[in-house]
């Protein structure tokens, strides 16, 4: 097999198509686009965000401490894919989008999650590093809002369900369709 090289960002895929929001207190709540997004650690649970500083969230995150990540579902990609188009400087988004602000019940975080979406991400910053081109905004992960409709009878996620969007080299996918779970390649079969 022979293989091309490629620059180092263009390789690793598929990546979440997220919509992160925030909200400065006395000002409408913005969204933004990211797909440089992911878990980095199971206790405490933490993820981040990267963001380039130039962006109009950059400055909300970095003075709020605070943000939401949204997942995106295939119902949301239009929206999705707005909200990474469109600056929040010039543009309600959550009313250009018809998308609903809903704060979280326990007030984990004071910016609103986008009521729309299958599951939301509460997070509290942790720290900001700078890594060149984006800052990676570092979180705890202090609450977690997932739809009624994708909890199943055992209390678990039914993700198959979600029709979640990943982003992969300028294009989005929907996933749904399970093809292992984690283990499954030395679990022993039944008889």
């Amino acid at each position: 097999m022979s293989k091309t090289r490629f620059p180092g960002n263009a390789a690793l895929a598929p990546l979440p198509a997220v919509m992160v929001s925030c909200q400065r207190k006395d000002e409408k709540p913005n969204i933004i686009t990211v797909a440089w997004t992911g878990i980095v650690n199971s206790h405490p649970p933490k993820t981040y965000v990267s963001i380039r500083p130039e962006r109009y969230s950059h400055d909300i995150i970095k003075e709020t401490g605070e943000f939401v990540i949204n997942l995106t579902s295939s119902a949301l990609t239009r929206a999705c894919d707005s909200c990474g188009v469109y600056t929040g400087k010039k543009v309600d988004k959550f009313k250009k989008f018809k998308l609903t602000p809903e704060y979280p019940e326990n007030g984990e975080v004071s910016c609103p999650m986008v009521a729309e979406s299958p599951i939301s991400i509460c997070c509290k910053l942790d720290r900001i590093i700078p890594l060149g081109s984006h800052d990676m905004f570092l979180a705890d992960i202090v609450g977690v809002y997932i739809d009624d409709s994708l909890i199943d009878e055992e209390n678990k996620i039914s993700y198959e369900k979600a029709s979640l969007v990943s982003y992969i080299h300028g294009a989005y996918f929907a996933t749904g369709k399970k093809v292992g779970k984690f283990g499954y390649s030395v679990a022993k079969k039944r008889k």
